[in-house]
């Protein structure tokens, strides 16, 4: 009877164990995101992030998202870049284009890391929507509905919250499943 509690015990404790280090490296796009390396590091790793990394790159702000930070970043996926009109992608990495890419991709930017209890808590204190100034100086704000957390552009486009919490080691990455748009 107690070998048998013992070993009850053992498996419970190593599914916690387990849980807790899933957590800390929650995967996307197929890779372990771990929470010592910087947004960049971590994001050319995830194969659902291969368009917003070449945007990244192409928009010359590698260097200010390795950066101590801290950032919170809403992630769109490869999806969510498709779902813009097509040629738009192209548009925007095109080198005469760079300013309105650095615009777009910093209307996904806020300064300071804030974790989905942050924003749930925050948008709950003030009637179910908290609002965001990111580094583009556009306005984001996140909505609460039901258990889920969507993002709001200033043109209206909402995105849902996918992966929340993915923390790194200068901010914290939310992926999303759209892109938002700066006005």
């Amino acid at each position: 009877m107690q070998f048998a509690r013992t070993i009850a015990a053992a498996t419970a404790f190593a599914l916690v164990s387990s849980f807790a280090v899933a957590q800390d490296n929650p995967m996307v796009g197929g890779a372990a995101m771990f929470a010592d390396k910087n947004i960049v590091e971590n994001a050319v790793n995830s194969a659902d992030h291969t368009t917003l990394v070449a945007a990244v790159k192409a928009a010359g702000l590698v260097e200010t998202l390795q950066s101590p930070g801290p950032f919170t970043v809403f992630a769109p996926t490869n999806d969510a870049f498709g779902k813009l009109p097509a040629g738009t992608v192209d548009t925007l990495l095109m080198k005469e284009n760079k300013d309105q890419l650095v615009k777009v991709l910093t209307a996904h930017v806020v300064a300071g890391k804030l974790s989905a209890a942050d924003l749930v808590s925050r948008a709950r204190a003030n009637g179910g929507r908290y609002n965001m100034q990111t580094v583009s100086g556009d306005a984001l704000t996140a909505e609460v509905r039901g258990s889920h957390v969507y993002i709001y552009d200033e043109a209206g486009g909402a995105a849902l919250v996918t992966i929340a919490d993915v923390n790194q080691s200068n901010g914290v990455i939310h992926v999303v499943d759209d892109v938002l748009l700066p006005r």
